[in-house]
C-alpha cells in the first residue's frame, strides 16, 4: 500500500460530538439476552500465501482513518445533555481485533455459526463499540472476516461506510491528533443549552412532525398470532441464499415493483411455506422495514437516523401476484415516509426504559412478525490485502419475540439474503431456507427478458 505523509491537524477547540436521538433509542432498548449489535461476515479468497500478520497490521492502520473507531461513549456531566463521543486515551487495537480458527469442518455453515456467536457477544461498554475477528481454517484457502458494531456506533449504512475504509483502495485522509482532549465542561454546558433553545424554537412544528411519524408507523393493529412471535434466546443460527441482482431486478420491474418489493415478495412466500409446515396460516405478514433518513453514510457522520415502516403484506397468490400487490402497498407507504418516526421512537424507547418496560414490551409485542433490512452494497468487487472479497453476508440478530429476521445486501451483482433465527424456536430453518431458494428459482425461470430500468438510479436499499 502506498505510503503518504500525513500531517496531524489540531482544531482550535474540541467539538461536542453527542449521541443522536436514534442512538439513544438503541441504548434504551439494549436489554435482554441479545445485544443491539449488527455486523457482516466477509469471505476472502486469500490463497495459501496470505499473510495474516500483515492483515492485522492493515486493519490497525486503517482503523485510524475512522475517528469513531477510537472513541467511546460517555455520559455528559449532570444537566449537560446527551452522552458524548470522546477519544479513548486507553484505546488498544488488541481489544478489538481478534483471530480464531473456524470449528470443523471449516465450511460456510461453521463460519456462520461462529459469526452468530461473535456478533451475539456483548461488546464492552467502557471501550470502543466494535470488533473485527479474522477466521482461519476455512476450506479452499479462504479467510473469514467478522465485523461487529453496536448499533449506537453505526446503523446499516454506517457499517458499510466503515467496512469501506477497512478494505483496499481507501484514500488516505488528513489525520488529527490522537487522543484529542475532551471538550471543556463549559463548552459542553453551552452546547446543551444551545440545543435546548433550538428545540424550543422547533416546538411550533412539533405537531406536524408527530403527525408525519404517526403516518410512517401506521395505525397500530395487532398481528395474527403465530409461532413467529415467541421470546428469543442468545443462541441463533444463520443461513444464506443468493441470487443474481439482474434476475431479481428484471422480474421486479416487469411486475411494477422494485428490487426491495421483490425481496419482500419472496420472503413472504417462504414464510408462508414455513408456517404451512407448522400447520399455521395467517392472512398477511407484517414486516418492519427500517427506513433511513439519508441515502448514504460516511464515516464522518455515523450514528443512527433510522425510522420504521411496518408493512402488512399479502401471503396468498403466486409470486408475481404478490409482488404486484406489495409494490402497490409500498408505493403508497413510501410516499409518506422519510424516517420521521426516528425521534418519536427514540423518545418512546427512553421513556419505556426508565419505567423498566422495554424488555417486557419487546418479548410480548404483537405489532410485527418479522424484520427485513435491505441495503445497497458496493457495485464493484472489493479486495483486502490483495485478496478478493468473494461475498459480504449482512447479519442482524433476531431480538425480542421476533424469532426470524432477514437482511438483504447487494454486492457486485449478487443479492445475499441472510436469515437469522432463534435456534430453539426455529428447528425447521432448513425448510425456510429451501422455500426461499424455491421462490428465487421461480423468479429466475419465469423472469422476462425485458428490464424497464437498469440505470444508476435503481436502488436496493
Amino acid at each position: 500500500m502506498r505510503e503518504t505523509k500525513r500531517r496531524d491537524v489540531m482544531p482550535a477547540q474540541a467539538d461536542v460530538d453527542r449521541a443522536g436521538a436514534g442512538d439513544l433509542f438503541n441504548l434504551a432498548v439494549d436489554v435482554g439476552p441479545v445485544p443491539v449489535q449488527v455486523g457482516a461476515c466477509l469471505i476472502l479468497d486469500t490463497g495459501p500465501r496470505f499473510d495474516l500478520k500483515r492483515a492485522r497490521r492493515l486493519i490497525a492502520e486503517r482503523v485510524g482513518t475512522v475517528p469513531r473507531l477510537r472513541q467511546r461513549l460517555v455520559p455528559a456531566p449532570p444537566g449537560c445533555g446527551r452522552p458524548l463521543w470522546i477519544d479513548d486515551p486507553a484505546f488498544d487495537i488488541d481489544h478489538h481485533l481478534h483471530a480464531m480458527a473456524c470449528p470443523p469442518p471449516g465450511d460456510d455453515d461453521a463460519l456462520l455459526d461462529l459469526a452468530a456467536a461473535v456478533i451475539g457477544l456483548p461488546l464492552a461498554p467502557a471501550k470502543s463499540l466494535w470488533s473485527v475477528t479474522l477466521v482461519t481454517g476455512l476450506a479452499g484457502h479462504r479467510l473469514g472476516m467478522i465485523a461487529c458494531f453496536h448499533h449506537v456506533l453505526a446503523d446499516g449504512l454506517g457499517g458499510l461506510a466503515v467496512l469501506g475504509c477497512l478494505v483496499d483502495g481507501t484514500p488516505t485522509p488528513v489525520s488529527r491528533a490522537f487522543p484529542f482532549p475532551a471538550p471543556s465542561l463549559r463548552r459542553i454546558a453551552a452546547d446543551a443549552w444551545t440545543a435546548r433553545l433550538r428545540m424550543l424554537a422547533r416546538l411550533p412544528q412539533a405537531g406536524r412532525a408527530i403527525k408525519r411519524a404517526a403516518t410512517e408507523l401506521g395505525a397500530p393493529r395487532r398481528v395474527a398470532r403465530c409461532s413467529l412471535n415467541e421470546p428469543v434466546g442468545a443462541e441463533q443460527h444463520i443461513a444464506t441464499v443468493a441470487a443474481r441482482l439482474d434476475d431479481v431486478r428484471r422480474f421486479a420491474h416487469a411486475h411494477g415493483g422494485t428490487v426491495n418489493d421483490a425481496m419482500l415478495a419472496v420472503i413472504t412466500g417462504a414464510v408462508r411455506t414455513l408456517l404451512h409446515g407448522r400447520g399455521e396460516n395467517i392472512p398477511d405478514l407484517v414486516v418492519s422495514v427500517p427506513v433511513s433518513a439519508r441515502g448514504t453514510a460516511t464515516t464522518a457522520r455515523l450514528g443512527n437516523q433510522i425510522g420504521v415502516m411496518p408493512v402488512r403484506l399479502p401471503t396468498e397468490g403466486d409470486l408475481g401476484q404478490r409482488l404486484e400487490r406489495i409494490a402497490t402497498i409500498t408505493r403508497v407507504r413510501k410516499s409518506a415516509t422519510s424516517a420521521a418516526s426516528a425521534d418519536l421512537l427514540a423518545n418512546a424507547g427512553r421513556l419505556l426504559a426508565r419505567l423498566h418496560l422495554v424488555g417486557r414490551l419487546f418479548e410480548h409485542q404483537r405489532l410485527i412478525h418479522t424484520v427485513v433490512t435491505n441495503l445497497r452494497g458496493p457495485d464493484e468487487p472489493l479486495s483486502f490485502g490483495g485478496a478478493g472479497v468473494l461475498t459480504i453476508i449482512p447479519i442482524s440478530l433476531a431480538r425480542g419475540n421476533v424469532t426470524v429476521a432477514f437482511s438483504v445486501l447487494s454486492y457486485a451483482g449478487t443479492l445475499v439474503i441472510t436469515i437469522v433465527a432463534d435456534a430453539g424456536r426455529t428447528p425447521d430453518l432448513p425448510v425456510l431456507t429451501g422455500a426461499l431458494r424455491e421462490e428465487l428459482t421461480v423468479m429466475r425461470r419465469t423472469g422476462p427478458g425485458v428490464d424497464r430500468d437498469q440505470g444508476p438510479g435503481a436502488s436496493v436499499a
